[in-house]
Formats: C-alpha cells, sequence, structure tokens
C-alpha cells in the first residue's frame, strides 16, 4: 500500500513538474518565434521545417528546469553516479527532443491550422503544436526516466 501511494505521489510530482517545465518551454517558444524571425528571416521556414531554433532553444530551456525539478521533487538518485544520470538525461531529452520536432512539424504542417480562440487568450496553430507535441513526449519521457536513469 505504501509502495502504490508513493508512486502516485511521484506521478503527481511529475506532473507538476512536467507542468512547469512546459510552462517554461511554451513561453520561451513564444518569446523566441516572436522575436528570431526579425534576426533570422528563414525561422518562419526553413526548408519545409517550421520554427526550428525556436522549437530548440525552448526545447532546450524545458530540458533544463525539468532536470532539476526531477532531481529535487520527483525521482530518488538512482543507482548511477550524477554524471552518468546527466548524461543519460540528456540523451534521453535529445531523443525527446527530435521527437517533439517531428510531432511539431506533422501538427503545424496537416493538423492545427486555424486559431483557438480560450475566451482570454487566442491559441495560434504554432502554439497549439507545440503544446501537443510536449504532452505527446512527455508520457515516453516520464517511463524512461523512471525505468533507466532514476532507478534506484
Amino acid at each position: 500500500m505504501k509502495e502504490i501511494l508513493i508512486r502516485q505521489k511521484q506521478v503527481l510530482f511529475f506532473i507538476i513538474a512536467g507542468g512547469l517545465s512546459a510552462i517554461v518551454e511554451i513561453g520561451s517558444f513564444k518569446l523566441f518565434s516572436t522575436y528570431l524571425p526579425h534576426f533570422y528571416a528563414r525561422e518562419t521556414n526553413f526548408y519545409g521545417v517550421h520554427y526550428p531554433l525556436s522549437n530548440i532553444f525552448s526545447t532546450s530551456c524545458g530540458i533544463i528546469t525539468n532536470y532539476f525539478l526531477s532531481i529535487w521533487f520527483v525521482f530518488e538518485r538512482g543507482k548511477h553516479s550524477k554524471k552518468k544520470e546527466f548524461a543519460y538525461f540528456m540523451a534521453v531529452s535529445f531523443f525527446s527532443t527530435l521527437l517533439s520536432l517531428g510531432f511539431f512539424q506533422v501538427f503545424y504542417s496537416f493538423i492545427f491550422k486555424d486559431n483557438i480562440n480560450l475566451f482570454f487568450y487566442t491559441l495560434s496553430p504554432e502554439m497549439i503544436s507545440k503544446i501537443a507535441a510536449i504532452l505527446l513526449v512527455s508520457i515516453l519521457n516520464y517511463s524512461v526516466k523512471k525505468k533507466v536513469i532514476f532507478n534506484g
């Protein structure tokens, strides 16, 4: 019974840490996707890839935030050294970034074409695509991080 409560607590903390990391990622994506095209015109469409630098920079911000929240609040230290743990975390995050970029491209190019009005804020197709990509990849992230990286 205690193990079930601990597991549920861990999932709740992972969701909170993921939510905070997603806020950092989405917020920084909004900033980067708004201002980077002024400096780099091809940012909106770089050989068919939409907002590549904005995605990479914002995802990096989210990954770093998530790493620190994960080691402080979500997972206990595993059997790996801190350096190895960080290297595994970054490797998983790199793969997750590629998946997220792929999902974003599919969502932005084929699925989300219109704004969504939330009464107090309007979500653009870029933002909807980014949010959807984050949600999909976060499920994979929890499983891999729990079983491979923080598997004390």
